[in-house]
């Protein structure tokens, strides 16, 4: 997807796309993203190729990491000689305890090539520290009236994480509401939170639903067997969930997955207000953003100047155009503490709003229509195509 911005205007098709994409206007305010050195408490296996992490976060930075269930932290660390940055889902409700300390739990599945998965699968255990960055994320609600609503997700692979914090929250706040979830893996052994799920079922026996697809392992029904196809998601609509009853929707996992359900409930006449969506791609996917990378401005090369301002602070760069860099990059080559995390158009973590002239988004899969009308884009994905542009990360 591609997206023009013109100080402030945002295109309309694109306008439209996001318009179907983003989750209604019950979404937590944003701040400004700021990593923090956090201690890990613990390291659990989940199965054998996924962990769940556990940081401790000191009382003094409580207030700092509160979250709503469905946000994600990014986490930072050297490996291989290299920065390596990697948003993961929060897969807990907020807790916090007697003596206001507080934890944050992720779920970190390893994929085959992927260099910090794979590490933190391996070799990360409690003692150690990492960066850890502030909570963000739209994928939510403030979930303020939940009494009576029906809740349906569907998740594949280590899309559950976000859901088990939902899942946990929605059930717990109210007697009356009710929690749905369609689960796709390979197998059973591939299942993350496998034992959590079962103990809700049993917390809450009337009040949620489990329904495990498995790809790769035969199940008694045989609509709970094979890969979830359009077919397939059709017939669970009309046999298990009524998306007439349903009154949010939830969807995570990979681009092809959520697409379909997108598309499905929408053929449904399923008010895409009602429809949130979080998208994740694999680690060994990551393309790492050239952060620093030299440039070398020939004498008399056509030049953007790319001018940002940060915690008050205001610097600016020259990006050739044959560079054809993003914002983010250009700036990181004058101030490595911009913020960023997934660096492909879907965290929203680099957000800044556009002041002056024009930017072209390659991606945009995280701001809101709103944001796009006040000007804001996606500084890992805009470039620059008017002269001079300016963009202020601290509004």
């Amino acid at each position: 997807m591609s997206a023009t911005v013109t100080n402030g205007a945002s295109d309309a098709a694109a306008e439209a796309f996001l318009a179907s994409t983003v989750g209604g206007g019950h979404l937590p305010k944003r701040r400004r993203a700021r990593f923090h050195r956090l201690e890990v408490a613990e390291v659990r296996p989940l199965t054998a190729d996924a962990v769940e992490v556990t940081f401790t976060v000191p009382a003094e930075l409580a207030d700092e990491y509160a979250y709503l269930p469905g946000q994600y932290v990014a986490l930072r660390t050297e490996l291989e000689g290299h920065e390596r940055r990697r948003s993961y889902s929060i897969c807990r409700p907020p807790e916090h305890s007697a003596d206001g300390t507080a934890t944050i739990s992720v779920g970190i599945k390893r994929d085959l090539g992927g260099i910090f998965s794979t590490w933190a699968n391996a070799e990360l255990k409690a003692g150690d520290a990492l960066d850890v960055m502030s909570p963000q994320g739209t994928f939510t609600s403030t979930l303020d009236a939940l009494d009576g609503k029906h809740i349906v997700a569907i998740a594949a692979g280590s899309g559950i994480t976000p859901l088990m914090a939902l899942a946990h929250t929605v059930l717990a706040r109210s007697a009356t509401s009710e929690f749905e979830l369609i689960y796709t893996n390979r197998s059973t052994l591939d299942v993350m939170f496998l034992e959590e799920l079962a103990e809700l079922k049993d917390r809450y026996p009337s009040r949620i639903a489990l329904h495990h697809v498995l790809s790769r392992e035969q199940r008694t029904a045989p609509l709970l067997s094979g890969r979830i196809d359009a077919e397939k998601l059709g017939t669970m609509l009309d046999v298990l969930i009524r998306p007439e009853t349903v009154d949010e929707w939830f969807l995570c996992g990979p681009f092809e997955l959520v697409q379909l359900a997108r598309d499905t409930l929408a053929e449904r006449g399923v008010p895409a207000e009602h429809v949130r969506y979080e998208l994740f791609t694999s680690d060994a996917e990551r393309v790492e953003p050239q952060r620093g990378r030299p440039v070398e401005v020939q004498q008399g090369e056509r030049t953007f100047a790319i001018e940002f301002t940060l915690d008050g602070q205001s610097s600016t760069v020259e990006s050739p155009v044959s560079a054809h860099e993003s914002i983010l990059n250009a700036a990181l080559r004058v101030r490595p503490d911009v913020p960023f995390a997934c660096a492909g158009g879907v965290c929203g973590t680099c957000r800044a709003r556009l002041v002056d002239g024009d930017v072209t988004m390659t991606e945009n899969y995280a701001l809101e229509p709103d944001e796009l009308e006040r000007g804001y884009v996606l500084t890992c994905q805009s470039h620059p195509t008017s002269d001079r542009v300016t963009v202020d990360y601290d509004v």
